[in-house]
């Protein structure tokens, strides 16, 4: 945790840049029945009923210091699909960073063997000498500021019926670009110090 949290209160290094990542299982779901045409003072009217259509996954990464975010929509969450994610910030997102502090929770495919497993020794090599994984503690992915990025993310993009992927990948684009020109930031508050008094009963008694 204190790891973490010591993070938190570095200053913006453009060459090592602090990123934190999280992943967000999506159902898809379309309408049954048209709905109501909306009319002045009146809100949207659907039909409660909807059809299912399948399930999308959403990879969020953000650099909260920069006020930077970054949002991929996926038919799966298997490690191929996180390697992939992590190849591309790497080379895409950051091509000048020295290294990259990825944090993320402890979900087994966030790991750097799996770098190995999908792209082989040679380009997993590449990849794990400009990165360095920081877990959150079991229990503790409260500690993860991408968590506020996707609550952030569900209320203002995801919080009506979505039919498909496109349909999903175009909207959180969307919202992508316009959260990124606002340049929107994490002030983030809880540190070390705060922990160690209002989570007293966690440390060790030595």
């Amino acid at each position: 945790m204190e790891e973490v949290l010591d993070l938190y209160q570095k200053s913006l290094d453009t060459e090592i840049p602090i990123v934190n990542m999280d992943e967000q299982s999506v159902t898809l779901r379309d309408d049954v029945r048209d709905p109501h045409p909306v009319k002045p003072g009146q809100v949207k009217r659907v039909d409660n009923e909807y059809k299912r259509k399948g399930t999308a996954n959403i990879f969020l990464f953000t650099e909260a210091l920069s006020g930077w975010r970054r949002v991929s929509v996926r038919t799966h969450r298997k490690t191929e699909d996180w390697a992939e994610e992590v190849q591309g910030l790497l080379d895409q997102d950051y091509p000048l960073a020295e290294s990259v502090i990825l944090v993320c929770d402890n979900l087994n495919g966030h790991k750097l063997s799996s770098l190995n497993k999908v792209f082989g020794n040679e380009e997993a090599n590449r990849l794990r000498k400009r990165l360095e994984i920081v877990r959150t503690p079991v229990h503790g992915s409260w500690l993860n500021i991408a968590e506020i990025e996707l609550s952030v993310l569900t209320r203002q993009c995801l919080c009506r019926r979505i039919p498909d992927r496109e349909t999903l990948r175009r909207e959180t684009q969307a919202w992508q670009k316009r959260r990124n020109a606002e340049q929107k930031q994490v002030d983030w508050q809880w540190t070390t110090d705060d922990a160690r008094v209002r989570l007293k009963h966690l440390y060790p008694n030595n």
